[in-house]
């Protein structure tokens, strides 16, 4: 099929796709085509998609990026495509990728359903399980055409996770509140990979099981519930001062909570510890540091709630 059209021509059926999008079933087999041989022209639409590419060796072949994969340092030089959730299809096609690779959510499929309608090849992963995350390692691979590297960089990842989880297993875990919004608190719950990475280091996820993946908490049931260790994802973009200055406000009244009396309140860069990706090990090591080694996380991390200071 011929992938070269005109914007114009782009625009409407782009109307087209997003239109007949509803009609399609959910099976990603509807979704992508992919290469008949390995492409040499990709464009990533996520960060974690970034690093496993690189992470396989196929850096010198992404010539498009999301704006927030920012890992490794060479992203920063390469074209970027819009943001997670609104990707650009004008500038993607621009590109003359011979692969578009995407995520499985809502916007994102999408734009695959457009860019597979102007006869573009895409991949769509589904990424939401530490065990999805080795099977989109292997599917990427597959695509490239150096299958045994992904079988290698998936049993890898995962031969550091099990040791990581038998190092941290314990008979007392810590009792952790993980907290992704402030205003109302919002926090990871039980059907999430965050509550399975608190699992691997050692912790265990305060958040009772709820139909939603992140629930608000009631503040009488947080107070019921009494975290040994509270962790902020950082938002990316924002300063880190102002958001441990929000956070140390946000728990000053609530002494009583064992993890603000102790000062084991922590506010983390979410890129290794959010981002399912190859750095996930890196990430584990992080939170484990704060459920058991408080002293060696760097100071940057703490939420001192008993001073004026963010020392």
């Amino acid at each position: 099929m011929i992938k070269r059209i005109t914007i114009t021509a782009l625009i409407v059926l782009s109307i087209i796709a997003g239109g007949a999008f509803l009609f399609f079933s959910n099976g990603s087999e509807n979704l992508q085509t992919l290469p008949d041989k390995p492409p040499q022209r990709i464009v990533s639409l996520a960060p974690n998609i970034t690093e496993i590419l690189f992470a396989l060796g196929a850096g010198d072949k992404v010539i498009g990026v999301s704006n927030n994969s920012d890992y490794p340092e060479r992203t920063e030089r390469i074209t970027k495509v819009g943001t997670f959730w609104k990707p650009d299809t004008e500038t993607v096609v621009s590109l003359a990728p011979d692969l578009v690779i995407t995520l499985w959510f809502q916007q994102q499929k999408q734009t695959a359903q457009t860019l597979k309608t102007l006869g573009y090849d895409v991949l769509v992963l589904k990424i939401e399980t530490v065990d999805d995350l080795f099977e989109a390692i292997k599917k990427i691979a597959d695509a490239l055409g150096c299958s045994d590297t992904g079988k290698k960089l998936a049993a890898d990842i995962k031969n550091k996770i099990d040791t990581l989880e038998n190092k941290y297993r314990t008979d007392n875990p810590k009792k952790v509140l993980w907290v992704i919004q402030n205003e109302p608190i919002r926090t990871a719950g039980q059907d999430t990979f965050i509550n399975r990475l608190i699992e691997i280091a050692g912790g265990k996820n305060i958040v009772p099981p709820s139909l939603q993946k992140y629930p608000s908490l009631p503040t009488e049931e947080l107070l019921a519930r009494s975290p040994e260790v509270i962790i902020h994802s950082a938002v990316t973009g924002i300063d880190i001062g102002k958001q441990r200055e929000t956070v140390r406000k946000k728990w000053q009244e609530w002494k009583q909570i064992p993890a603000v009396r102790n000062e084991r309140i922590y506010i983390i860069n979410p890129d290794t510890v959010q981002r399912l990706g190859p750095r996930l090990p890196e990430g584990i090591k992080t939170i484990a540091g704060c459920l058991h080694n408080p002293e060696t996380i760097e100071q940057k991390y703490r939420v001192f709630t008993n001073t004026d200071s963010d020392n």
